[in-house]
């Protein structure tokens, strides 16, 4: 099953190192971060789950929960967690998900769906394309979706970011710039007419060509 920005998350139950879950009753009426690791005790990931811990603060303040996944059994998720804390100076304090038959591997298409077995014998060089980021609505859509090699640590403030830019052009009419952060102007989307452009901004904006209308960020 091919994925893409637009679709509907696929649900799936799993367990999790807070229990089982359903994975669209969990997000509840909020936004979700599900972000995959291609094993256990690996060293990336290690630096990669302490991170999100700290950031936790910053994602829940925007209405967003965290989730990871990784191709091993929750047993050995706590025990991994144990490491994180110790050498990232942060406690995983978000669930991770036990994908040991590799069925949301598969259903998020991070492996072929025709990979044979489960997690058992596989090594992180496996599992390598197991290494993305999904961003989900509160109407359960994708509205990201990021894919690292195992070589390359992501970047979660651009995740944050990116977070930031979804959030504000989902409410309102407006697209982001390169390298955008909060509170920097944007672009008046390209679907909107100047006459109701007018409406909304009536005093008016900077345009250095007709079609790249740009006006202070709405508040």
């Amino acid at each position: 099953m091919s994925l893409r920005i637009g679709d509907e998350a696929p649900n799936f139950t799993a367990d999790t190192t807070e229990g089982k879950i359903d994975f669209h009753q969990w997000i509840g009426d909020g936004w979700a971060i599900l972000f995959s690791h291609p094993k256990d005790f690996t060293p990336v990931c290690t630096t990669e789950l302490g991170y999100m811990a700290k950031l936790k603060p910053e994602v829940a303040r925007r209405n967003c929960k965290i989730i990871g996944l990784s191709v091993d059994p929750v047993s050995d998720h706590k025990a991994w967690s144990k490491d994180i804390e110790e050498t990232q100076g942060h406690a995983v304090n978000y669930p991770l998900i036990g994908d040991t038959d590799l069925k949301v591997a598969k259903l998020y298409d991070m492996l072929p769906a025709e990979t044979p077995g489960g997690a058992q014998g596989r090594t992180p060089a496996d599992n390598a394309t197991v290494r993305s980021v999904f961003i989900i609505g509160p109407d359960k859509k994708i509205k990201a979706m990021l894919v690292y090699p195992m070589t390359s640590g992501r970047n979660f403030d651009e995740v944050l970011r990116l977070l930031d830019s979804i959030q504000l052009t989902a409410k309102h009419k407006v697209a982001t710039p390169v390298n955008w952060k909060q509170g920097e102007d944007v672009i008046i989307a390209g679907s909107v007419k100047d006459e109701e452009a007018r409406q909304k901004y009536p005093g008016g904006w900077k345009a250095p060509k007709p079609y790249l209308r740009i006006v202070p960020q709405p508040k």
